[in-house]
């Protein structure tokens, strides 16, 4: 059966967005956000290659901004490019999502 890592990685930057789009945020607070949502075996060297492609992608920017608790940190925010995108991307899981469990109940 097709290993889950090959299947999350094209569904994780639509999360990515997803999480980025509700308020800005940091890396590892990312991480931990889709932590909390179930993707429990997912880790910053995962997350980081995402952001990267991401922001090379036009679909994010990022500011370097002061931490309360230490060094500076990259914070993230949706272009208005990455709101079309994550728009599309929900649109195209909506309608993938449909037609598996359609094949799945038959």
């Amino acid at each position: 059966m097709a290993n889950t890592t090959q299947i999350l990685k094209g569904l994780l930057e639509g999360c990515i967005l997803k999480v980025v789009n509700n308020n800005e945020t940091y890396g590892y607070e990312i991480c931990e956000k889709l932590i909390e949502f179930g993707f429990k075996d997912i880790s910053e060297g995962s997350v980081y290659p995402i952001l990267i492609r991401l922001e090379k992608k036009k679909l994010l920017y990022s500011v370097m901004k002061k931490s309360p608790l230490g060094p500076m940190r990259k914070y993230y925010y949706l272009t208005e490019e990455g709101v079309t995108e994550l728009k599309e991307f929900i649109s195209s899981w909506e309608e993938i999502k449909k037609n598996i469990d359609n094949v799945l109940g038959e």
